[in-house]
């Protein structure tokens, strides 16, 4: 069955339904017959319609103009791209870095680094393939070294501001908690110089040079400030200076500070006290007066109990974790485990005495017999699961306890920088590129951590490395039509994972 056009003798042309049955041909059905080329068009859409109603088939000389029209159709789109880009990324990451207002420092090169940190950290000379290969953008390595010997004077204090905003914005106008940590950045080289030394390297690479990074970020892990100082330089004499120069810029009043015990020392604590600073520190109680001591080990351990002592000005409070408990015993049997294999001999020389870890079990018998005490294990038990917490504010000691655990969000924040983002090793030399290149970092990671709650409020049940990952697949498609000269675009959304990022790419995310 297929649809005819039948010219008369009279002029006019017949449509008609044809039915070829036993080589014999029959009109079906007449359907209309006019002179006019527009009717006799609109006489076969009815004729084509009226045979898939009634027979459920189509002309087959139709289907095959059809599939024709198709594949032309088809070569033809094809044969005018102009450019593929798998720039899924750059197109949710921009959109992003906008959102949060860096969009207002009108730096493109800045944004183009940002966006290729988070989707392939690579050298400064790789990205600038990376970014004409998967972008089409052109920046030559120079031009990028250039930009990195004045980032850090013009950009620095700018970026920072952006972040702290933008980090007021979605905590309702108020920083209030501000988490401070350390960490370690090594190079891959071995000169140091007045910036990088060699020191106590949180990585583990103790024999090359490194700078020590100050982090401080707010309730959340949203980063507010850093600081970079010489690798040698003690943890403890960071966090005053950043948080010092953090209030005065932004004129913060209501805020407290949370840092672990190994940022604090007697000095640290009366700095902040004389600053008038509101803190909750980690506790050294194995360090405190015999008396302390003494109350702390008579106490009861029970489970989320806490115990609150008033001191000259501040607050003790002690708590107990059966969770910390088993941890600590762990820790501690893994820890005389090798010492044991150390030292199995019973000799040690200065440099094994003066190792970090777990010497403080060691008995030196003389001048270079030692031996492990029993006595000094079984006092250490003592203290499994007690865990102490300083602090000048009024805050009931569950809060105290509750705010102080929200330290984990910096260390998520390095384990973030280091991995995803990669921001060591360095391969920078210069004071002002390693600050340069820390602050690209920065503002990577508060990227990161934006698209992190865009993901939540969207209820996206993705994490943003997911994303990353499924973005890297997308691909933009750009083609001229010939005749119009006209320039078509089109993002390629194919696979079910792609589609359910699509809105990330088509919504307005400052809205978020």
């Amino acid at each position: 069955m297929y649809v005819r056009k039948k010219a008369n003798i009279s002029g006019v042309i017949s449509v008609q339904v044809i039915d070829k049955s036993q080589g014999k041909y029959s009109v079906i059905k007449t359907i209309g017959s006019s002179a006019d080329l527009d009717t006799v068009n609109q006489l076969l859409l009815e004729a084509k319609q009226w045979v898939k109603v009634h027979q459920g088939v189509q002309d087959m000389f139709e289907v095959a103009d059809q599939h024709q029209e198709e594949r032309e159709s088809f070569n033809y789109f094809f044969s005018n791209i102009e450019n593929v880009l798998q720039n899924g990324t750059r197109l949710i990451l921009e959109k992003v870095f906008k959102s949060i207002g860096f969009g207002r420092l009108n730096d493109n090169i800045l944004e183009q680094l940002v966006v290729a940190r988070l989707s392939q950290p690579m050298s400064k000379l790789a990205t600038v393939s990376y970014l004409k290969d998967h972008f089409d953008e052109d920046i030559h390595y120079q031009q990028i070294y250039r930009y990195m010997d004045k980032l850090a004077n013009t950009k620095q204090q700018e970026v920072q501001q952006i972040s702290v905003d933008h980090t007021r914005r979605i905590l309702g106008g108020r920083i209030g908690l501000m988490f401070y940590d350390v960490t370690t950045l090594y190079f891959e080289a071995d000169e140091s110089d007045e910036l990088r030394e060699r020191g106590f390297s949180k990585d583990g690479k103790h024999a090359q040079p490194q700078v020590v990074l100050g982090l401080l970020v707010s309730d959340g892990g949203y980063p507010l400030s850093y600081s970079i100082f010489n690798g040698a330089q003690f943890e403890g004499r960071t966090m005053l200076p950043i948080v010092d120069a953090f209030v005065a810029q932004f004129k913060l009043k209501d805020f407290v500070v949370v840092a672990d015990s190994g940022l604090m020392n007697k000095k640290n604590i009366k700095l902040l006290e004389d600053a008038k600073y509101k803190y909750i520190l980690g506790a050294r109680i194995k360090n405190g007066p015999v008396c302390l001591q003494n109350w702390i080990l008579s106490l009861d351990k029970t489970e989320s109990v806490f115990y609150d002592k008033k001191l000259e000005k501040s607050r003790l409070i002690i708590g107990y974790s059966a969770k910390r408990a088993k941890k600590d015993k762990y820790n501690r049997e893994k820890g005389i485990k090798r010492l044991k294999a150390a030292f199995k001999t019973g000799k040690v020389t200065k440099e094994n005495i003066n190792k970090r870890g777990y010497n403080k079990f060691l008995e030196i018998a003389d001048d270079v017999t030692i031996k492990i005490s029993d006595a000094k294990i079984q006092e250490d038990e003592k203290w499994d699961g007690l865990k102490g917490y300083l602090t000048n504010t009024d805050l009931p000691a569950q809060q105290v306890y509750e705010q102080y655990n929200g330290l984990w969000v910096v260390e998520r924040a390095f384990r973030i920088a280091k991995g995803t983002i990669e921001l060591r090793p360095m391969f920078h030399f210069s004071p002002k590129r390693i600050e340069a290149h820390v602050t690209i970092c920065f503002v990577a990671y508060k990227v990161y951590k934006e698209l992190e709650r865009i993901l939540i409020l969207k209820k996206i049940k993705l994490s943003v490395d997911k994303v990353i990952e499924i973005a890297r697949t997308i691909t933009t498609i750009t083609a001229r039509m010939p005749k119009s000269g006209e320039t078509v675009t089109k993002i390629m959304l194919l696979t079910p994972k792609q589609k359910a990022i699509s809105s990330l790419i088509y919504d307005d995310l400052e809205s978020y």
